[in-house]
């Protein structure tokens, strides 16, 4: 291990910052030097620098501050700048999570230069490449010396595509973690006194490229969410990915739906704590549902996240099919998840992570039944 090793953590978009907060507090506890380049995927400082404060993470060393664009300007961009800030400050390990354009450009340019790399959310898979997300999650996968896996089937993805098994730990889920935390402060009433919300409502994320890229696909996501509008108000903190082209499909506000600004951390849990109904085609709120008993609908043909269905409250729907899915979670209530919750969700993620790391810097070669304690405890 050389002296005093350097970890640095590459944040690009919110389910980033909110799976970071817990690693970088478990590390902390450690006393290992780490940290944040935010890359500035999210450059509106409501999806970005908000949930810094919220989750009490540092400041970061830098800010590249690389905003949007289409997937090869903004990769291109990331790749530049991430190559600097790494040059510059020479870490021992990088961590990248989740699988947004931040995450690949991260993993290549630490390919390039040799240094080793971490991923946390390992082998999730949607098996449909056709998402530009699914893409980033096999390349980073396959290039990063350390796994960490959130659920038990990212470790037979990961076998399946032949990863080295004494790279892989089962660690549970970092997002959790964030949950569990922040529960005492998720009161949904200030934030429906702020945004005039009053009596039972749904909250809506719409974002995905399949949903609002396409002219059609976004009219058809809009007709279905203003079927679910004609049941119950929903209230929609409408992403800055696909605002333009959502708006001109009709995603406006009028009589029971509600177009608000985006949400810090805090303020939008509590927001869909206190919902009768989410619907969203976002990865990380169908967990947060999950863990929260609250009804959700992802209007996805598929999910990297499964177990959300098996053990959650997620179901996944079409927009043809989205009104009726709702006038029956609506009419079923609020729910709670069945059977046991997922394996290690238990909010001690973080710090199951950052003693694998701690390990790694030392040079420990973990076996699998060292494995096995550091991911128990």
């Amino acid at each position: 291990m050389r002296d005093n090793p350097l970890v640095l953590h590459v944040l690009g978009a919110r389910p980033n910052f909110v799976k970071a907060a817990p690693v970088v507090k478990g590390l902390a506890e450690l006393g290992i030097r780490q940290g944040i380049i935010h890359t500035g995927q999210h450059y509106d400082a409501l999806m970005s620098d908000v949930f810094f404060a919220d989750l009490g993470l540092p400041e970061p060393v830098a800010n590249l501050g690389v905003g949007s664009g289409t997937h090869a300007r903004q990769t291109a961009a990331l790749l530049t700048g991430l190559e600097d800030v790494v040059l510059e400050h020479r870490p021992a390990l990088v961590v990248v999570y989740g699988d947004v354009n931040s995450t690949l450009a991260a993993i290549l340019v630490c390919a390039k230069l040799h240094v080793p790399t971490a991923h946390v959310e390992a082998g999730l898979r949607s098996f449909d490449r056709e998402m530009p997300e699914e893409v980033n999650r096999v390349v980073t996968d396959a290039l990063s010396d350390l796994l960490f896996a959130t659920s038990p089937e990212a470790l037979s993805h990961l076998s399946n595509e032949g990863v080295d098994p004494a790279k892989v730990h089962l660690v549970g889920n970092p997002m959790i973690d964030s949950l569990f935390a922040a529960l005492p402060k998720l009161d949904p009433a200030p934030v429906q006194e702020r945004l005039g919300i009053e009596g039972r409502y749904a909250v809506a994320t719409l974002h995905r490229p399949a949903n609002v890229d396409d002219p059609q696909a976004a009219r058809e996501l809009v007709d279905a969410v203003l079927g679910v509008a004609e049941q119950v108000p929903v209230v929609v903190p409408l992403h800055p990915r696909g605002r333009q082209r959502l708006a001109e499909a009709g995603l406006v506000d009028r009589p029971h739906l509600k177009i608000v600004d985006p949400l810090g951390y805090v303020d939008f849990l509590s927001l869909v704590r206190g919902a009768a109904l989410v619907v969203t085609d976002s990865g990380g709120v169908q967990e947060e549902t999950t863990m929260l008993g609250v009804p959700c609908l992802t209007v996805r043909p598929n999910t990297e996240r499964p177990i959300t269905v098996t053990h959650g409250t997620n179901r996944l729907v079409t927009p043809a099919s989205l009104p009726a899915a709702a006038s029956k979670a609506l009419a079923d209530g609020a729910t709670t998840p069945s059977g046991e919750l997922p394996p290690l969700w238990d909010g001690a993620a973080g710090p199951r992570i950052a003693r694998v790391i701690e390990a790694w810097l030392r040079g420990d070669s973990l076996s699998p039944a060292a494995q096995s304690r550091v991911s128990s405890r």
